[in-house]
């Protein structure tokens, strides 16, 4: 098939082109010489990337409307991005993914990291559930979807347009069924011995975060005879799993009576229903009253939304981290053990590691840090992109 004639976009002088050249995935508006003619490109258009001595890099997908005005498609400036492309990067994900996993319930796509930026595919069973974050994506989700039935046999796709990814990217919030028929329930996921109930429609994002679940694991492992909390709960995961270690109790924390209502269907269903209980609330309120009460566990697992999302926000997040470690330090019994996690892009391992410290400093607590985990393997890292590994896990045992 002869290549399409693609328009041009031009590095500025004295940028570096080796990043793109050694595989960074990213071009930055201010990276590009932006012309009259580039600028009104239509959101979403593939161009070659060119250096600024007019040699070719790459095939990306530009969007004047983001900060990320070029994104790597293809290292080959004439790909063809048609439906054989798109099963191609499909097939490729789905190998890794069978490898890893006895049952299709993962994350099937892990946008850049798995030569599709911008776009997350979630798995479950025979639904694929797609959040096209990129402008190129939106355009051509009816080629993704195709490709997605074809390669992995599902029955029912779903666009999820919720989250902050694609207001930066200039597309809207319109969720949509894709393929087949919506699910009129919530779908139940086995991970770890317990089973989790997935709102593939009202939920958060795509309605379940697989990323955690290694890090569920090494929390159920702690978890015999313990009372244990988990706060910022979702719709249970370190709770459920810390019952399925054998933990004594979970009471789960969250603002959202949906997703406790959720994680409540999945304690029942697990078999866990007695030694569960639910608490709705602001988590800053509920672990200052619980403090207030005397309360102590033998594990506390805070698991919060990002709370630095992007640079501008880091050191309020910080903080943000520090006293969320400092208040749950309060109810660890001595001996127990503390799980803090961090999902923002803009909070390196270092900067999250260090306010937990201060927190935990604050609070008088020793501490021995134990693990430090990231999301498992169906979120694989890119390299080149620090942001594709965003998660941070980490515990203590406090003195």
């Amino acid at each position: 098939m002869t290549a399409p004639s693609y328009p041009v976009i031009r590095l500025k002088p004295k940028t570096n082109a080796r990043a793109i050249r050694w595989g960074a995935p990213w071009v930055f508006d201010n990276e590009l010489v932006t012309d009259r003619r580039t600028k009104s490109l239509e959101p979403g258009t593939f161009a070659v990337l060119e250096d600024d001595e007019r040699r070719p890099l790459a095939l990306v997908a530009v969007n004047p409307n983001s900060r990320i005005m070029g994104r790597v498609v293809d290292r080959d400036p004439e790909a063809v991005i048609d439906l054989d492309w798109f099963k191609s990067r499909i097939a490729r994900a789905l190998a890794l993914r069978a490898r890893l996993y006895e049952t299709p319930f993962y994350r099937l796509v892990h946008a850049e990291a798995d030569g599709l930026p911008g776009v997350v595919i979630d798995r479950f069973g025979d639904i694929a559930v797609i959040q096209p974050n990129a402008a190129w994506a939106e355009r051509l989700i009816g080629l993704l979807c195709q490709a997605v039935a074809e390669v992995t046999g599902v029955s029912v796709v779903l666009k999820n347009a919720s989250g902050r990814a694609r207001g930066l990217e200039g597309l809207d919030d319109v969720s949509e069924v894709l393929m087949g028929t919506m699910p009129e329930a919530p779908v139940q996921v086995m991970m770890n011995g317990a089973t989790y109930m997935a709102d593939l429609v009202g939920g958060q994002k795509t309605g379940l975060f697989f990323d955690q679940r290694p890090n569920h694991a090494f929390a159920a492992g702690l978890s015999k005879d313990a009372r244990v909390l988990d706060v910022f709960s979702h719709v249970g995961g370190f709770g459920l799993a810390a019952l399925a270690g054998g933990a004594q109790s979970a009471l789960c924390v969250d603002g959202s009576e949906a997703a406790l209502k959720l994680a409540e269907a999945g304690a029942v269903a697990s078999g866990f229903g007695a030694r569960f209980s639910t608490r709705r609330g602001d988590a800053f309120e509920v672990l200052t009253a619980l403090a207030e009460d005397g309360a102590k566990f033998d594990m506390v697992i805070c698991d919060p939304p990002a709370f630095a999302p992007a640079k501008p926000a880091l050191e309020a997040g910080l903080r943000a981290y520090e006293r969320i470690a400092r208040l749950a330090a309060d109810l660890v019994e001595p001996g127990g053990f503390l799980g803090l996690c961090s999902c923002s892009h803009a909070a390196d391992l270092e900067a999250f590691r260090g306010a937990c410290h201060r927190g935990l400093g604050r609070a008088g607590r020793g501490s021995q840090l134990l693990f430090t985990g990231t999301a498992g393997p169906d979120h694989p890292l890119m390299p080149q992109l620090a942001e594709s590994g965003y998660l941070k896990s980490l515990f203590w045992r406090l003195s």
